[in-house]
């Protein structure tokens, strides 16, 4: 399951990924906000961080002005490796060899194709193997030593 989030600043582009992911009748849900009335970036990201983590194939898409926020307090979350990405290579390469589970879009930095085309290429790329699935697995290990 997709679960998607903004805060006030990236309202407007997640009402148009939402038009994405229902054009190509992909299951998300709206985790807020629900207007473009001033919310707060952390709350949006613990919701849907909150989600994603109870499943190894649920998904997250956040989305604030520039996704450092959202980056940061998503990534407090054992289990949620969230990056902030800008265009399609980023969303292939984070993917495949991180395998991020949470993408965070940056709104005052992204036009609404280029965030289309982002969402496209990180739900289309497949997460590599071998000694990327070695670091994926090191990182665990630093989230087990010191989240806890």
């Amino acid at each position: 399951m997709f679960y998607i989030g903004a805060d006030h600043r990236g309202f407007e582009l997640k009402e148009e990924i939402k038009k994405y992911l229902s054009e190509k009748e992909i299951e998300f849900v709206d985790k807020g906000t629900f207007s473009k009335e001033i919310s707060h970036y952390p709350v949006i990201a613990k919701e849907v961080s909150s989600e994603v983590i109870k499943s190894k194939d649920n998904m997250g898409i956040l989305i604030c002005s520039s996704g450092v926020g959202m980056t940061i307090a998503a990534n407090k979350f054992k289990g949620v490796r969230a990056a902030t990405v800008i265009n399609e290579d980023m969303a292939k390469e984070a993917k495949a060899h991180s395998n991020i589970n949470v993408l965070v879009l940056p709104a005052d930095y992204v036009s609404v194709s280029q965030a289309v085309n982002i969402v496209r290429a990180w739900i289309a790329t497949e997460v590599m193997g071998g000694r990327y699935q070695e670091r994926v697995q090191m990182i665990e290990e630093i989230e087990k030593e010191n989240m806890k």
